[in-house]
């Protein structure tokens, strides 16, 4: 088998953490430019702007030189450029490192952070953060939390290692535990494993369950239950899907506070609401380094502000969505 070759690097530095975009040009085609290639990409409608990065300069070779808007077409070679993006609404929240070492940053994430560039959220996003922050350009994530989910995420510092660190998480070879605050019903027989088949389509906010084999298993148990009819949740998922732990919360009838999809899919909230936040935190992760062989039991110091402090999650104007407390680590 033929082995492919890769790319060269880029002559593009990160910008704001992010990597620039690298387009490899088809090795068969009818364009005699590479603007002609690159309108055709991106569409006719942005050949103005393409026009104006050329003018400047601002898409390059692999060679770090200008490309203008009579380079030859070339096929089979590449091009890097930086997007233009939009202004992000900063998310004001600290993004905590609980642990480092030479091949891992596990950071403990807050709230309304996405964990990786997505969509229109690009550099406030937790690895755009920590590549700026650390001085680590090179750093990648070997997992994803949701968005709206605090707690740990696993950062991989060499790329020659990230496969590895993956794979675990592939392979359910890392114990993760989650808390969650939801509504508390004494008629819920608790500890339970709740199992369903979980379906997310793209472009369609809420995933549901259907009937068929399971290909989602969660653990539930209730630690608490106090004032408000609220109850402190701890959920152990053996799987993976997405929203696996919010859907199956939902379904046995004591949806996470603050849930924007479920039961219902509320209205979008404007950029820079930080109220009401979800209530979901990772709040464990163990697991036995696949590099260095070390075992890892890291726990996140934040707490759920429905629970510590209800008045304050339910009607602050920006609170804090999970305030910071000592002794992160064990």
């Amino acid at each position: 088998m033929r082995r492919r070759t890769p790319p060269p690097p880029s002559p593009l530095p990160q910008r704001e953490g992010i990597d620039p975009v690298r387009v490899r040009l088809p090795g068969e085609g009818p364009w005699a430019t590479v603007r002609e290639h690159l309108v055709e990409r991106l569409g006719a409608a942005r050949a103005p702007v393409v026009d104006a990065m050329l003018a400047a300069g601002r898409i390059v070779g692999a060679d770090g030189r200008a490309v203008t808007a009579d380079t030859a077409y070339a096929p089979g070679t590449f091009v890097w450029y930086h997007r233009e993006l939009p202004p992000e609404t900063p998310v004001p929240f600290p993004l905590e490192v609980v642990y480092r070492d030479e091949h891992l940053v596990v950071a403990d994430k807050p709230h309304f952070l996405a964990t990786t560039p997505r969509g229109s959220h690009v550099v406030e996003t937790a690895l755009a953060r920590l590549r700026r922050e650390l001085g680590l350009p090179a750093l990648g994530a070997a997992h994803r939390l949701d968005r709206l989910t605090a707690g740990l995420v696993l950062f991989v510092v060499r790329p020659e290692d990230r496969g590895a660190y993956q794979t675990l998480f592939r392979d359910r070879r890392v114990r993760k535990v989650y808390e969650a605050i939801a509504p508390y019903d004494p008629a819920l027989v608790l500890p339970r494993t709740v199992r369903s088949r979980i379906v997310k389509e793209r472009g369609v906010l809420a995933a549901y369950e259907v009937a068929g084999e399971p290909n989602a298993v969660s653990r539930v148990e209730l630690v608490e239950h106090g004032a408000r009819g609220l109850g402190r949740y701890r959920l152990l998922p053996a799987t993976g899907q997405t929203h696996q732990l919010r859907v199956h919360m939902n379904a046995l009838g004591v949806p996470i506070l603050g849930d924007p999809l479920y039961p219902e899919v509320a209205d979008p909230v404007p950029a820079g609401d930080f109220r009401r936040p979800l209530q979901l935190l990772a709040r464990e992760l163990e697991f036995t380094d696949p590099v260095t062989g070390r075992h890892h039991l890291l726990r996140s110091g934040r707490v759920l502000d429905a629970w510590a402090a209800y008045d304050r999650w339910a009607a602050g104007p920006r609170p804090p969505d999970a305030r910071r407390r000592p002794g992160a680590v064990q």
